[in-house]
């Protein structure tokens, strides 16, 4: 999905005076959704599950498909900024690599225009990679964490 497509759908929730949307296509899914305040905020899922492609000759009966690796998610930045894995550099970390993340949990800071945005988990998972260093800049749409769904 390109910026022109968020761009339409944004303006078809103005339309319609719609508070949230969400639309899920080609394995990646979309989540617009409004505040209070008239805000739009933007969640991107990408579901990174590999696919098998197998040739079979008439007559025969297809081979059984290889197991395929684990299901993984990536949460994605929701905007531009800079990463932070917690609250100030005394605290620990919001997660950790092994941890269980719940829907709704806080898994990161991402300072913006000098605010603070507290980014929470849309799916429940066990947390197998952080992809970015600490105080680090970050852009739209980019990997943050990969997680298993639990």
């Amino acid at each position: 999905m390109n910026l022109k497509e968020i761009k339409e759908l944004i303006a078809l929730m103005n339309e319609n005076e719609l508070m949230e949307l969400e639309i899920e296509r080609d394995g990646m899914k979309i989540r617009l959704r409004k505040s209070v305040s008239g805000k739009i905020e933007t969640i991107v899922e990408e579901r990174i599950v590999p696919s098998v492609v197998q040739v079979v000759k008439t007559g025969e009966k297809p081979a059984e498909p290889a197991k395929p690796e684990r299901n993984v998610i990536a949460i994605k930045a929701p905007m531009v900024g800079t990463f932070y894995r917690s609250a100030s550099p005394e605290t620990k970390s919001y997660i950790e690599i092994g941890q269980t993340v719940e829907v709704g949990q806080v898994v990161c800071i991402i300072e913006a225009m000098k605010l603070m945005n507290e980014i929470k988990s849309e799916v429940k998972g066990k947390v197998i990679e952080i992809l970015i260093e600490n105080a680090r800049s970050i852009e739209y749409g980019q990997a943050l964490f990969m997680l298993e769904p639990v």
